[in-house]
């Protein structure tokens, strides 16, 4: 029984390590982007499917010079290359500019799209809640 205890907290040890390299790793490739210019970003958790984190970089006037998607459903999931936004204005992306595959992926750039949107009119973003206050939330009774 301590075995696999031992074996649990081990387990959960090394997914809080891989994790960790893997943000560290996403906060690289974001802080690149962000040297370079304005950076809209968008997000959407996965649970049990692949969740996506998205980056535009922007010009002056919002339109995307380059893109760059964190996509998958581990912790070995990577930055990668986001093609086919290039020209394109991030305030006037719609369903039709997005990719055919990913449904996250999807949201995660309509994300970014919104977050673009709601801080050139000034709105404040909000941040969705994390894990913990989610199940809290929904264990009080309040959505």
């Amino acid at each position: 029984m301590v075995q696999l205890g031992l074996l649990i907290a081990g387990m959960f040890l090394l997914q809080a390590v891989l994790s960790m390299l893997q943000m560290r790793h996403f906060s690289r490739e974001f802080m690149k982007l962000r040297r370079r210019g304005k950076v809209a970003c968008g997000r959407q958790a996965g649970g049990f499917h692949a969740g996506a984190i998205v980056m535009f970089l922007l010009d002056e006037n919002g339109v995307i010079q380059e893109g760059k998607k964190l996509f998958g459903v581990t912790c070995f999931a990577r930055v990668t290359e986001l093609p086919g936004f290039e020209g394109k204005y991030v305030g006037g992306l719609t369903e039709e500019d997005l990719p055919k595959h990913g449904r996250n992926l999807r949201k995660a750039i309509l994300d970014a799209r919104n977050s673009y949107n709601k801080f050139i009119s000034g709105e404040e973003i909000p941040q969705p809640p994390s894990p913990f206050q989610w199940v809290g939330r929904t264990l009080a009774g309040r959505t």
